[in-house]
C-alpha cells in the first residue's frame, strides 16, 4: 500500500532529481527496498514470539506470501534485492512452516473424505465437462497440492524447495493409503458407485501427476534433485541416468502406487463380471451343437436361447460401467474383459464340444452377429478382440472341400518338420490365407477333429 500510494510521488518528484545528478538509482525500487529491510526486522522481531501459535504464524505466513506476490507482480521488485522469503528459509521458522504445513493440509484431507459431497463430481450434469468423472474429493486434493505448490514455489534456495516437495509426497501416499482404506471397505460391492468414484479418484490424480512431471517447476526441482543425489551417493547409476536423462521424474513412485492400485480395482471389477458371465453361461456351454439343424434347414438365424443370459448380463453390466467409470478407464476395463470372455468361450465352449454343420453355423451367428455387436460401441472391429473366437468360427464352418485340403495341408507340413519344399506352401501360409493368424498350427487340428461334418471316404 505505502509503495503505491507514494509511487507517483517518487516517479515525478524524486526520480527527475536522481536522474539529473546522472544517477542510475530507481527510486521507486529504492524506496520499496528500504521498506522491505524494516519488514525484515519487524519479522526477526515477532516470529520467534508467533512461532508456537499454529493460528497467529499461518497467518504471518500467508501475508508474507502475499506480499512477496504483489511485490514482484506489481511493482517490479527485484529478485537480487532482500526478500521476505529469506526470514522464512531460516532453519527454525522454516521447519516450523513445514509442520504447520502438513498440520493444516491433513485437517484439509479429513474434511475432504468425510465430506457429504465427497464421491460426487461437482460437474456431474455437464458431459463435457465432466470427461473424467473426477469425485470432489480427488478434485479438492489435487487444488490442495496445487496451492502449497503456489506457496513454495518463490523459495530462494533448492534444497527448502525440495523439502517442500517432499511434504507433497507424503500428502499424496497419505491420501493413496486413504483411498485404499475406502476402497477396502466396498470390496464387497465392487461395481457398486462409491467403488467406481474411489477408482476415478485414483486415476485422476495419477494422470494429475503424470502431468506436473511436464511442468518446468517440478522439472527445476529434478534436476535440483539430481544434483543432491549424486553428491550423497543415494541413487544408483541407472537411477541417476533416468534422472538426467528425463525418463523418470520426481512423482515417479507416487505414480506406480497409484497406477498399482488402479490396476488391482480393475482387475477386481472384470473379475467380478466375468463371474457373472460364467454363471450366465451354464446352459449356453451344454448347447447341442453336435445335433443342431443346418441353415438350410431354418427360415431365418437366430440367436440360441441358451445364450441371452450371458448376453444380457454382459450388455448389462458393460452399461452401468459405461457410465460410472471415465472414459479412459472403461476402456481398460471392456478390454480386459474382452480377453476373458474370448478365451472362457473358446476353452469351455468350442474346445469342449464337437459341432455338426449347423452347430458351427449357430456358434457363428451367436458370436458375429451379437457377442461381437455388444462391444462395437467402443471400437470400429470388435471382432479383433475376440480372435480366438473369431478364428475357431473361420475353421470350423470352411465347407467340408476347403477343411480337407486344409487338413492335408497340415499334415504334410507336419510330416515335412523342417524340409522346406518350394512348391509347399507352408502351414503358417495356408492358415493366413483364410483369416487365421492367432491360432497355432495344433489348435487348427484340434478344431478340424472337432467337425463331425466329415465325408464317409474322408474319415
Amino acid at each position: 500500500m505505502w509503495i503505491g500510494n507514494h509511487s507517483k510521488f517518487l516517479d515525478d518528484k524524486i526520480q527527475p532529481i536522481l536522474d539529473k545528478t546522472g544517477s542510475s538509482v530507481n527510486a521507486r525500487l529504492e524506496f520499496s527496498r528500504a521498506l522491505v529491510m524494516l519488514i525484515l526486522e519487524k519479522l526477526a522481531a515477532d516470529i520467534p514470539c508467533l512461532l508456537y501459535d499454529d493460528n497467529l504464524f499461518c497467518h504471518l505466513v500467508d501475508e508474507v506470501l502475499l506480499f512477496e506476490r504483489e511485490l514482484y507482480a506489481t511493482h517490479g521488485y527485484l529478485t537480487s534485492f532482500p526478500s521476505c522469503m529469506h526470514i522464512l528459509s531460516e532453519e527454525t521458522c522454516f521447519q516450523r512452516w513445514l509442520t504447520v504445513e502438513r498440520k493444516f493440509a491433513l485437517q484439509k484431507m479429513d474434511s475432504i473424505l468425510s465430506s457429504e459431497a465427497a464421491w460426487v463430481s461437482q460437474y456431474k450434469d455437464i458431459s463435457d465437462v465432466d470427461e473424467m468423472k473426477v469425485p470432489d474429493c480427488a478434485e479438492t486434493f489435487t487444488t490442495l497440492l496445487q496451492v502449497i505448490t503456489d506457496r513454495y514455489k518463490n523459495l530462494p534456495t533448492a534444497s527448502r524447495k525440495l523439502q517442500f516437495l517432499e511434504l507433497q509426497k507424503d500428502l499424496i501416499d497419505d491420501f493413496r493409503i486413504r483411498l485404499t482404506q475406502v476402497m477396502k471397505e466396498e470390496t464387497r460391492a465392487s461395481l457398486a458407485f462409491r467403488y467406481c468414484a474411489i477408482l476415478n479418484a485414483v486415476n485422476y490424480i495419477a494422470t494429475v501427476l503424470a502431468d506436473w512431471a511436464d511442468n518446468v517447476f517440478f522439472l527445476e526441482l529434478q534436476q535440483a534433485a539430481l544434483e543432491v543425489c549424486a553428491d550423497s551417493n543415494a541413487l544408483s547409476k541407472l537411477q541417476l541416468g533416468q534422472l538426467a536423462c528425463m525418463e523418470s521424474s520426481v512423482f515417479d513412485d507416487m505414480i506406480n502406487l497409484l497406477e498399482r492400485l488402479k490396476h488391482d480395482m480393475l482387475t477386481r471389477q472384470v473379475d467380478h463380471v466375468f463371474r457373472e458371465v460364467k454363471d450366465a453361461a451354464k446352459l449356453y456351454k451344454k448347447e447341442r451343437w453336435l445335433s443342431l439343424p443346418s441353415q438350410a434347414e431354418l427360415a431365418v438365424m437366430s440367436l440360441s436361447s441358451t445364450a441371452c443370459p450371458l448376453l444380457l448380463s454382459l450388455r448389462d453390466r458393460l452399461l452401468q460401467l459405461e457410465q460410472q467409470l471415465c472414459y479412459s478407464l472403461f476402456k481398460i476395463f471392456w478390454q480386459m474383459l474382452a480377453e476373458k470372455v474370448d478365451m472362457f468361450i473358446y476353452q469351455e465352449v468350442i474346445l469342449a464340444n464337437h459341432f455338426n454343420e449347423g452347430g458351427a453355423a449357430q456358434l457363428q451367428f451367436d458370436m458375429t452377429r451379437n457377442l461381437f455387436p455388444l462391444f462395437s460401441h467402443y471400437c470400429k472391429r470388435p471382432e479383433n478382440y475376440f480372435k480366438h473366437i473369431k478364428e475357431a468360427c473361420i475353421i470350423l464352418n470352411l465347407n467340408v472341400g476347403s477343411a480337407l485340403l486344409l487338413k492335408d495341408a497340415l499334415h504334410s507340413a507336419s510330416e515335412n518338420g523342417t524340409i522346406l519344399d518350394p512348391n509347399q506352401p507352408s502351414a503358417t501360409a495356408v492358415l493366413h490365407e483364410l483369416g487365421v493368424y492367432k491360432l497355432a498350427q495344433q489348435d487348427v487340428e484340434i478344431l478340424l477333429n472337432l467337425r463331425t461334418n466329415w465325408p464317409n471316404i474322408g474319415k
